[in-house]
């Protein structure tokens, strides 16, 4: 197989993989909050994402950082719970992450950093000495590729419940930021470090 091909196909399978929630979870409350009037503000948090995703995997694969794994899997489930907070507890949700949008920005990279790390391992595990560079980059597009169909899924289905089936915004955000944050706590539980 052609590694780009490989490497891009594993990238869509990280994100899609219906074993792993976690990225599925992070990507839905992002992105609910937004319309799709304002998917430019979007995508620049999702790449955001991708990139510190990416740096992570590589300062990982250069063997420059080495947390242990039990806690990097504790705090992603925490990125997710610290998302959710805006959908439950701001006065005016959708406009939350807009607010200071350099502090969203820099917390969705710092978000990004830590569920990399989560699958540093098995990528340095795979990953081919000659194709470390080239394999990264064509992971990353992958991971950007499916995240940018969650996105797209998610703001459909917020548009079919906020637009045709006339739920209000705030309860739609409520509903969903509750939904998350009781599984994210559920995961943050089981993968308590101690």
């Amino acid at each position: 197989m052609n590694p780009f091909l490989f490497y891009f196909e594993l990238g869509l399978n990280h994100v899609l993989d219906p074993k792993g929630l976690d990225h599925f979870y992070f990507l839905i409350v992002l992105t609910v909050p937004f319309t799709l009037f304002r998917w430019r503000s979007l995508l620049i948090l999702v790449s955001l994402f991708t990139l510190g995703h990416t740096l992570s995997l590589w300062v990982a694969y250069e063997g420059w950082v080495r947390l242990p794994d039990a806690w990097i899997e504790f705090l992603i489930p925490i990125t997710i719970l610290a998302t959710c907070l805006p959908l439950l507890f701001a006065k005016h949700p959708q406009k939350a992450a807009m607010r200071n949008p350099q502090w969203t920005g820099m917390l969705t990279v710092l978000f990004g950093l830590i569920h990399g790390l989560g699958f540093a391992r098995y990528f340095k595990q795979i990953i081919l000495e000659e194709d470390a560079y080239s394999g990264l980059l064509s992971f990353a597009l992958g991971v950007e590729t499916a995240q940018l169909i969650v996105v797209v899924l998610v703001l459909l289905v917020s548009y079919l419940f906020t637009n045709l089936l006339r739920v209000s915004p705030k309860k739609w955000l409520l509903l969903v930021g509750a939904i998350i944050a009781t599984l994210a706590a559920e995961m943050s539980i089981s993968n308590w470090p101690l």
